[in-house]
């Protein structure tokens, strides 16, 4: 038996001699020995079932009798060893970290799990072909268990400029199944689920999360059992053939990551959020205020506008200017020279040089977009080289965007993007690449006829690696359609991500407060964008667009040469604000708030970020639509400091969204005292807002009692 514990949670692993199980993932069990655990989680041996009580192992085994989903799917030729029995041989533990070894001589496999409890709870699997012939690998998934009163989840879909959509259901009965084939963590089916005990909101409730870091396809399978026991298992899902082991080779799973909490999803967010900050390679300098340049220029690439737009975004206080596609090669619309990463003579005849010195004796940073997985039929990389596209011989290719997916796990293909990067990156003086991926794999093979997104994917982080080795100072984002590769893979890779495609702020609201129950808000790409939504058609204020884009890791997508003064003015007030605050917004805990309505739907919802020692927060409440009552709810605010006094004020401009024609409470004029106990039971009552506007709340603890003697 190995006991993992941190201050709030505990793992329990039963490795007493068949495939490690987890008997307890929960709260800390304090002082209770090994045996009196495993005498209080024994179970009956059921009527009309097996004489034995199949263990909920980290890889379940059909084997030993589990009859739901199993965790290893392979075979050797013949289909023999499709049902392998693991024993544990060694457990070495070093603190949180604990590494079994477990076997199956019959099978003649390996498989090694890793287990290490900090932030979160990591899991990670390596199997190993120790025959003398080759195994087929369908795939191996990680299972935790869940508790018996984790009897509801939540879980995501969503899709192209409209990401994490929040779902929840019972989990009471029989199997949740989630399957993405799309060659990316996707839009459609984020890999992430939480569970928890019924009707858990963002600040009661005994919360469990779990997230797989797969950039590519994956299986998530929610099952309860039917002796009632709970379990999720997480995995790369494997297309036929895509993963054949030779004697010797291995496969490692992606890393499993999951969090638990006792006191709500918020609190469980935290473990997520924590262990991305706690990263060597996280981001340690605040986040620059950057204006990108697709939704003011799209793929009109003259200078003297770029430079124009240059001009104006330093004067408003802007920090990083990103030159978004267009280039390169004979990218003059998306048609055309995806695959030929050279700048184009005729976009920028001049080369980048002219452009970048003066983003820079603005002094501004300067980025730029790639696409480095893609390919153009009309690029003359493809024209030399349509062997490299990742298609399946035989067949028309089936485009998307007009491209198509090279081929990185093909070594030429590979060298040609390496190589073309490194001298886009060696020849100029860059600090950030957003670096994109437009389409889904379908019917994607390899240069051998086998699917190949695996591989692609394994060739993609490879990359990634080494020009971050080559290229210390830059930073990378990971842009596929906004959301489309959210995921830690990615992220133990890269800087932040494009949340979507969409700025429209009315849905940027829930798509950015979903994506919260993974990331912390400096790793999301939050942008202000022009009066109408290109991708909605809908119009909204400055003042809405700007605060929605307030927490996160703020830019601007808007041609700033059509703003009036004014305009600039009220948006050089905004970016100010955010450089003010962003010391709190990127280190501290980001909160949510469970929605309330007066009637039935929620018209409104916050979020925002306590200070880590609880000095200070921010709250953004939105009001989305119209509400079913006259005037609004009381906002509560749990998770502050209860003995403190807190002064609560309307943040700069005062009254930010309210109609000026109703009479407001007294507060919003000049502010408020409240203990956090107050904030917490008590609540503030919100002004009457219109649809589709927010305020700034900004809390400042001012007293603190001395302590205890």
């Amino acid at each position: 038996m190995h006991r993992l514990i941190t201050a709030t949670t505990e793992v329990v692993v039963d490795a007493s001699g068949g495939a490690p199980a987890i008997l307890h993932w929960g709260s800390p069990l304090g002082d209770i020995d090994d045996s009196t655990i495993a005498r209080a989680v024994e179970r009956p041996v059921a009527r009309n079932a097996i004489d034995t009580v199949a263990p909920l192992a980290i890889v379940a085994e059909h084997g030993s009798g589990h009859l739901g989903r199993p965790g290893l799917d392979g075979h050797r030729p013949g289909g023999r060893a499709w049902s392998p029995r693991f024993a544990t041989e060694s457990a070495e533990a070093d603190g949180q970290r604990l590494v079994l070894r477990t076997v199956d001589r019959v099978a003649e496999l390996e498989l090694l799990l890793e287990l290490e409890l900090s932030d979160v709870l990591t899991v990670a699997s390596t199997l190993t072909n120790t025959g003398a012939s080759r195994y087929l690998l369908g795939g191996l998934m990680l299972g935790l268990p869940l508790a018996d009163q984790a009897e509801e989840l939540l879980w995501f879909t969503g899709r192209w400029a409209g990401e994490f959509v929040v779902q929840r259901s019972p989990f009471t009965h029989g199997t949740l199944a989630v399957e993405n084939r799309s060659g990316r963590s996707t839009q459609e089916h984020l890999p992430l689920v939480f569970a928890g005990t019924p009707g858990f909101g963002e600040w009661h409730g005994e919360v469990w999360g779990l997230h797989l870091g797969a950039s590519a396809n994956h299986r998530m399978v929610a099952e309860v059992l039917p002796d009632g026991r709970r379990v999720v298992q997480f995995g790369e899902l494997l297309h036929p053939g895509e993963v054949v082991l030779e004697p010797g080779q291995t496969y490692r799973t992606p890393t499993l990551y999951a969090t638990h909490a006792g006191d709500g999803a918020t609190p469980a967010s935290w473990g997520f959020h924590r262990h991305l900050r706690a990263r060597p390679t996280h981001p340690r300098s605040p986040r620059p205020v950057l204006v990108n340049t697709w939704e003011a220029v799209y793929f009109d690439h003259d200078l003297a506008m770029l430079t124009a737009l240059a001009d104006r975004a330093a004067a408003i206080g802007v920090e990083r200017y990103v030159l978004d596609d267009g280039w390169f090669g004979s990218r003059r619309d998306d048609t055309s020279g995806l695959g030929d990463w050279v700048v184009s003579p005729v976009a920028h005849p001049h080369g980048l040089g002219p452009l970048i010195d003066h983003v820079r004796a603005l002094g501004m940073q300067f980025g730029i977009w790639v696409e480095p997985e893609m390919i153009n039929p009309d690029s003359d990389v493809y024209r030399a080289h349509p062997e490299w596209a990742l298609t399946t011989d035989g067949y028309e290719a089936i485009l998307s965007r007009h491209q198509l997916v090279l081929d990185l796990a093909n070594p030429s293909a590979y060298d040609h993007v390496r190589d073309a990067l490194v001298d886009l990156l060696g020849g100029h003086h860059i600090d950030f690449v957003k670096w994109d991926m437009n389409r889904h794999h379908v019917q994607a093979s390899g240069a051998d006829g086998a699917a190949g997104t695996h591989a692609q994917t394994a060739a993609v982080h490879r990359l990634l690696d080494e020009l971050r080795r080559r290229f210390p100072g830059v930073e990378f984002e990971s842009c596929s359609s906004g959301g489309g590769r959210v995921d830690f893979g990615m992220l133990a890779r890269t800087d932040r991500v494009w949340t979507s495609d969409c700025n429209d702020a009315l849905e940027r609201q829930s798509i950015q407060r979903g994506l919260s129950m993974l990331l912390p808000p400096e790793l999301m790409g939050a942008h202000i964008g022009p009066r109408r939504a290109h991708t909605t058609g809908r119009t909204h204020s400055l003042d809405f667009r700007a605060v929605t884009a307030l927490i996160g890791h703020l830019g601007i997508e808007w041609n700033l040469l059509d703003l009036s003064p004014a305009e600039l003015d009220r948006l050089a007030a905004y970016l100010a604000l955010h450089r003010r605050l962003r010391h709190l917004l990127h280190h501290g805990d980001a909160v949510r708030f469970d929605p309330v309505s007066n009637g039935s739907r929620p018209s409104g919802q916050a979020n925002g970020v306590y200070a880590a020692d609880r000095s200070e927060a921010v709250i953004v409440y939105a009001q989305l639509r119209t509400g079913d009552s006259l005037t609004p709810h009381r906002l509560r605010l749990p998770g502050l400091d209860p003995d403190a006094t807190y002064g609560v004020t309307l943040l700069d401009p005062p009254g930010l969204g309210a109609r000026a024609s109703d009479r407001q409470p007294s507060w919003t004029a000049d502010g408020i005292d409240l203990s956090g106990r107050h904030l917490a039971v008590l609540g503030l009552q919100l002004p009457a807002l219109d649809p589709e506007s927010a305020i700034v709340l900004h809390l400042e603890r001012r007293t603190r009692p001395a302590p205890a003697t």
